[in-house]
């Protein structure tokens, strides 16, 4: 079984969600779990199946995302580059990271070819060293994607060297599993989130495996501290929490709840609860194993 959490650039049409998960279920998927935020006008899907339903649901996911997303007119928080932003491929028990890439390489190349959208590879299925990191492949977003298209170093992996007038392109990867996990703070001051997402992130010498941003969240007049936490067996949920309360209380400023985006590790939720964590939905619900599947 292997799991895909694609993210798409639509955030604020529930009628997309739903048709979404409907195209993935006809393929023979199982979708786990759906989020959507109108802020990052972005959607995350989280599902599993075999390699030839997931291949088939990759189609019928971006064939949806290029009928109903134009980029030329999207607005949201949350760096860009394609309709389907982002297409991971996860190992889950009885497949492996090397059946992930082998997957990945095969949706690449089928996208391309069916839509002419250009397919960059990145995380372990990446083809060259500067395209594992998502970051890097999304430097520039969808609106410097032409330029970034003309220079050597980033012609696509498959399709066509200029963006798709209106779906971009896509990220295809194959990666282990990762926590997203967004935390909300009581204040508009962006400076503060950002300030509190350089003390986490890992690059910056923060916490082991940890990315984070901040974010202005304009329909709740806050910010927020978007992470991934990419070694959650290390740094879990209640470890990233405590931290992003300790650095935001330097600024004087409490947390005001937070969310997890698709599911996570049971490994990833010890030593947390919902009310720890100030969560809106229970812990339990968001736990892969209570969904059946092991990591």
């Amino acid at each position: 079984m292997i799991e895909c959490v694609p993210n798409t650039s639509e955030g604020k049409d529930l009628s997309f969600l739903d048709r979404a998960a409907d195209a993935l279920t006809a393929s023979g998927c199982s979708v786990l779990d759906r989020h959507i935020d109108p802020d990052h006008h972005r959607s995350v899907l989280t599902y599993v199946g075999e390699e030839g339903a997931l291949f088939a649901g990759a189609l019928a996911l971006v064939r949806l995302a290029v009928a109903r997303i134009d980029l030329r007119v999207h607005q949201g928080v949350h760096p860009r580059i394609g309709a389907v932003d982002v297409l991971p491929f996860v190992p889950m028990h009885g497949a492996s990271i090397a059946d992930c890439v082998r997957l990945a390489r095969r949706v690449g190349e089928a996208i391309a070819e069916r839509f002419s959208i250009p397919v960059f590879l990145y995380g372990a299925a990446a083809t060259r060293a500067a395209r594992r990191d998502l970051a890097a492949v999304r430097r520039g977003q969808f609106e410097g994607l032409a330029e970034k298209l003309t220079d050597p170093e980033w012609t696509p992996d498959y399709g066509p060297q200029c963006p798709h007038p209106t779906a971009g392109a896509v990220a295809v990867g194959a990666r282990g599993v990762l926590v997203a996990y967004n935390v909300l703070l009581e204040t508009n001051e962006l400076e503060i989130a950002r300030r509190v997402a350089r003390a986490l992130r890992a690059s910056d010498g923060g916490l082991p495996g940890v990315r984070a941003m901040g974010f202005p969240i304009g329909s709740r007049r806050r910010v927020q501290v978007s992470m991934n936490l990419t070694d959650p067996s290390r740094v879990g949920l209640a470890t990233a929490f405590e931290r992003v309360v300790a650095e935001a209380a330097k600024f004087g400023v409490r947390v005001a709840e937070s969310e997890i985006v698709g599911l996570v590790p049971r490994a990833a939720s010890e030593g947390a609860t919902a009310e720890r964590l100030q969560l809106a939905r229970p812990l339990e619900d968001a736990v892969l194993e209570n969904h059946g599947v092991t990591p």
